[in-house]
């Protein structure tokens, strides 16, 4: 049950992100700039990710509150600054989605979910104005999630494997050609080519790289704090073991962690 003294709605947060920014607001919202937003706007981003991927219906509901108010506070900010306004973000948006679900609003025709993509992308390459399909991808984005969706483009236009052993292959040149280089400059050119190379792998699997990754950069946190503790409850110096007694903790640690 909502508290007695909160209003309800979205134009009740409207109105509280403009009260916080106004004279007799709070001096933490006032001073904040669409710049200064930045690093907590990407962390929201990454906390809803974390409750999709824990199944925690209340935590997504919690975060997703978060990331919303910094849409409107960004919105409140621009209106301040007399670039546009909450209501012309909302009209933005839904103007953009009925125009690119012309086989839902309109009289188009599709037979399935490559068909939509296709269209997807070429009405939103006519709204870009420009003649290429990699156009307006943030160069801000995760590397790992850039890669995959300028593959993602490019094969939506023909320019892809036939199939995936192909792409296995491609990968194996990769490891040998890196084997291959001396010159640190070439070394992280080659290396870069393998990681685009398995981000192509996770495309062709229906994996997220940028997911992936993240969770097993998770697994790895879990299991090595999980030796540390074991180390700690037997007197034990995890620097001090030799590497294979590292290993045989890593083992244990990967059944309670798999």
């Amino acid at each position: 049950m909502a508290h007695q003294d909160a209003p309800d709605g979205f134009s009740s947060l409207v109105d509280i992100i403009a009260r916080l920014r106004g004279p007799s607001g709070c001096p933490w919202d006032k001073e904040q700039t669409h710049a200064s937003l930045k690093p907590s706007l990407l962390e929201e981003c990454y906390e809803v990710l974390e409750a999709i991927d824990a199944g925690d219906g209340l935590k997504l509901s919690e975060e997703l509150g978060d990331l919303l108010m910094h849409i409107v506070l960004h919105a409140q900010i621009a209106r301040e600054e007399g670039q546009f306004t909450i209501d012309d973000v909302v009209q933005g948006i839904s103007d953009k989605l009925v125009h690119r679900h012309p086989h839902v609003f309109g009289g188009a025709r599709v037979s399935d979910a490559r068909d939509v993509a296709l269209s997807w992308e070429s009405l939103k390459q006519k709204e870009r104005g420009t003649d290429s399909v990699l156009a307006s991808l943030p160069q801000g984005m995760p590397a790992l999630a850039r890669s995959q969706a300028l593959q993602r483009r490019a094969a939506r236009v023909g320019f892809d494997w036939k199939e995936i052993g192909d792409v296995i292959a491609k990968l194996g040149e990769e490891v040998r050609e890196l084997q291959e280089v001396a010159d640190q400059g070439e070394r992280v050119r080659e290396f870069g080519d393998l990681l685009f190379a398995l981000v192509n792998a996770a495309r062709w699997l229906d994996v997220d790289s940028e997911e992936a990754l993240r969770m097993a950069s998770e697994r790895f946190s879990h299991r090595f704090a999980h030796m540390e503790g074991l180390c700690r409850r037997r007197g034990l110096a995890l620097s001090g073991l030799s590497l294979e007694e590292q290993d045989k903790l890593w083992e244990e640690a990967k059944k309670v962690f798999p």
